[in-house]
């Protein structure tokens, strides 16, 4: 995204919009003497939130020509942007919320979401093949249809390319699934990854109930020292069924 400085009144109105702080003021001054805005190529991740506001008075945002490996950035923080991989919108992923038509994960499987990067601080996709890279270390096996498994250069490695690790991206979701009885092993694997990061993440774990009795995987969680979140979901009817 940019702003031209020529139109640029020097306002601010757009600096709040932006979901991790890479409209800048410059040195460059208006004719009335107020400084003008600009973005930072860095820290932008082509999300489009400044331009869709429509806020600026003077229609300065534009979006420029993106190739790659940028148009990585427009993909994984873009919701109006297709992923090529898979075809779908945004980040793409149909997550864990299907699971009662997709069956992905059956009994004795878990499903697990790692949302790498927020608003506010968004992450690299360096920090996110450090993650995936770790994760195939430990024999995860990665969900095929998501964004993230459909750019790896090796699934076996959970490798990304090379060219696209210094891009920047608002979030990206990890998904994987793993026999049950290895979550003793992931989870403390993710707090030491999580030590290595300079951005956050969420992880999301998708169970099935058992018919009778207490679902087991909440008592493991807190059992190895995590915290649970009080916002878990039973989801019904979201799904389409695989072919």
């Amino acid at each position: 995204m940019l702003i031209e400085a020529k139109v640029c009144l020097g306002c601010g109105k757009c600096m709040p919009y932006c979901p991790v702080g890479a409209i800048i003021t410059t040195e460059v001054k208006t004719a009335k003497g107020k400084e003008i805005s600009a973005v930072d190529l860095e820290q932008c991740v082509e999300c489009g939130t400044c331009l869709r506001a429509r806020v600026c008075p003077v229609d300065a945002i534009f979006q420029q020509a993106l190739e790659w490996p940028r148009t990585i950035r427009a993909a994984f923080s873009n919701p109006l942007t297709e992923h090529k991989s898979t075809g779908h919108m945004g980040r793409g992923t149909e997550e864990m919320k299907t699971n009662e038509v997709t069956h992905r994960f059956v009994e004795g499987q878990l499903g697990v979401a790692i949302e790498m990067g927020r608003p506010g601080i968004g992450s690299t996709m360096k920090e996110i093949d450090r993650m995936t890279r770790e994760l195939a270390r430990l024999g995860v096996e990665f969900e095929s249809h998501t964004p993230v498994t459909g750019i790896m250069s090796d699934r076996a490695r959970g490798a990304l390319p090379e060219e696209v690790l210094n891009e920047r991206v608002l979030s990206a979701i990890i998904e994987f699934k793993i026999p049950a009885e290895t979550l003793s092993e992931i989870l403390p694997a993710l707090d030491r990854i999580s030590r290595t990061l300079e951005t956050v993440f969420s992880l999301g774990i998708i169970s099935v109930l058992p018919l009778e009795g207490v679902d087991p995987v909440p008592q493991l969680v807190r059992r190895l020292g995590f915290d649970i979140r009080p916002n878990g979901k039973v989801n019904l009817g979201l799904g389409r069924a695989l072919p």
